[in-house]
């Protein structure tokens, strides 16, 4: 698990609070005091959250202490809160070629455009997108639609079919699966 950083952003009196707690806190606690300080900064982190006491439109991952005074200790729990929110949301992204799958609204999206997809659709793609080599429908069957090999269906070549029309109408890519002689690639 990647380092938490907490980045107090105009906000010294907090920061002087937190850093004489720094050794019971699970976080690393970062004063920052003008923005171009704050965009260097932010470049280089991964898993950071910004603390301040005015909202700034500007600036993802952000928790705005607005009701001061906060007894500290529910402070700290509202921030590991926010810290999960944060780590939640960034774990449900997954990126597929060109396009990006929202694992928690069940969407793919390219160039803001989005597409509300199933369950087994999204699987159908994470699954292809695994596999440098070709897929086989028997494959897709066992480990996607939990078929046994000796049922006869065409449920995985209709539910493909479906997913590329969808692709195609949505995104104009016709390639984006594609079909083989010994399965389904994504490109």
């Amino acid at each position: 698990m990647s380092v938490q950083n907490l980045i107090i952003y105009k906000f010294k009196g907090l920061y002087h609070i937190l850093e004489e707690l720094n050794s019971d806190l699970n976080f690393n606690v970062i004063f920052v005091d003008n923005e171009s300080s704050l965009s260097e900064k932010i470049k280089n982190l991964n898993n950071f959250l910004i603390v301040s006491n005015k909202k700034n439109t500007d600036l993802k991952n952000q928790f705005i202490l607005e009701n001061e005074p906060i007894n500290i200790f529910k402070f700290i729990e509202k921030l590991n809160i926010e810290f999960l929110k944060h780590q939640f949301n960034n774990q449900s992204k997954v990126n597929v070629g060109s396009y990006v799958i929202d694992l928690n609204s069940r969407e793919i999206g390219s160039k803001n455009i989005k597409l509300k997809l199933t369950e087994k659709e999204i699987n159908t793609i994470i699954y292809l997108s695994k596999s440098n080599n070709p897929v086989s429908i028997e494959e897709l069957q066992e480990k996607v639609w939990s078929y046994q090999s000796d049922i006869e269906t065409h449920t995985v070549e209709t539910h493909v079919y479906r997913l590329r029309k969808k692709i195609l109408n949505t995104f104009n890519d016709n390639g984006f699966i594609v079909s083989k002689k010994n399965g389904y690639q994504i490109k």
